[in-house]
């Protein structure tokens, strides 16, 4: 069922024209997440679904309400996530989510979202106090305090490191598994991927393509890149090349000194007989990978760009 329908979204600001032509649903549950480049319309375009800013052109609706009828309703039924200025640094987390609960009608108990974020041993702490990924995720819990069943989350893991993004992520799959609607917006494509139910690619203010992360990797190709070295150097290497040239199943091969590179749709069927050819003339192979396609690849092929921070 979806819960969020987007049609048509256009604004401009000035001569700068920030969405394009947005248009998507998000079902009932999902993980659903809008990547692309800085400047590609993301946060733009969540503004307007929050009711921050109105379109130009276009129509948002949650389920049959919309902001020019039911802004009231509307607002009781999404969380947004607060930028880090909208806290109260001289309070603790507990005092910020309760002064943020007495702004609504109905809500969660502050230990509740405390449990929830993992701050129950900081609660006491002054959020000023706070390392960068506590205060996002006290930015989550305050998006939470409400008990909302749309979440809108805005690249809530930029310029944390590995260990607190990591954080962040189990947080966002805990609210999956509470039944809540999760919208997200990043540019780093291991987040979308790992988290992701269905993933939006936007650019210069378009939709590029929308699909789960999975099927939009396999859109891009079917083939896999397989990488060789041989200890017995770069004539190993030659010959495992020609070798594999004449296989059905490789594309091209590129080979650099010791190393090989195959590209192939069949990866386990050319390594098996590769390996029965090396082993016939005792050439030694070192190191062997197969990469695997990723969203970056994706994105790069479909507008043809290098990912941009």
């Amino acid at each position: 069922m979806s819960v969020l329908e987007v049609k048509h979204l256009k604004k401009s600001f000035g001569p700068v024209r920030a969405v394009e032509d947005i248009s998507f649903s998000v079902t009932a549950g999902e993980i659903f997440t809008i990547i692309g480049p800085n400047g590609a319309g993301k946060t733009t375009t969540l503004e307007m679904i929050e009711g921050l800013v109105p379109p130009d052109e276009g129509e948002i609706t949650f389920g049959e309400m919309d902001w020019r009828k039911n802004a009231a309703a509307i607002k009781k039924k999404i969380g947004v996530q607060p930028q880090s200025s909208a806290m109260f640094d001289l309070l603790t987390p507990e005092e910020n989510l309760n002064l943020f609960a007495s702004f609504y009608d109905r809500s969660r108990s502050a230990e509740d979202i405390l449990q929830l974020v993992n701050l129950t041993d900081h609660r006491k702490k002054h959020v000023k106090k706070l390392s960068g990924g506590q205060r996002q995720r006290l930015a989550i819990g305050l998006a939470m305090i409400s008990d909302p069943e749309i979440i809108f989350l805005d690249e809530p893991t930029t310029g944390l490191d590995p260990q607190a993004r990591r954080n962040i992520w189990d947080i966002v799959l805990q609210l999956k598994e509470l039944g809540k609607t999760t919208i997200l917006t990043t540019h780093y494509m291991e987040e979308a991927e790992k988290l992701s139910d269905r993933v939006c690619i936007v650019d210069q203010g378009k939709v590029i393509s929308i699909d789960t992360p999975a099927a939009l990797i396999d859109q891009l190709t079917e083939e896999r890149e397989v990488h060789l070295i041989f200890l017995d150097g770069a004539d190993a290497a030659e010959s495992a090349a020609l070798f594999s040239d004449d296989l059905g199943s490789v594309s091209r091969t590129e080979r650099d000194g010791s190393s090989l590179t195959i590209w192939t749709a069949h990866p386990e069927d050319t390594l098996y007989q590769l390996f029965s050819y090396t082993k016939e003339r005792n050439f030694q192979v070192e190191q062997v990978s197969i990469r695997e396609m990723s969203l970056e690849d994706v994105f790069i092929a479909f507008t043809g760009k290098e990912w941009r921070d």
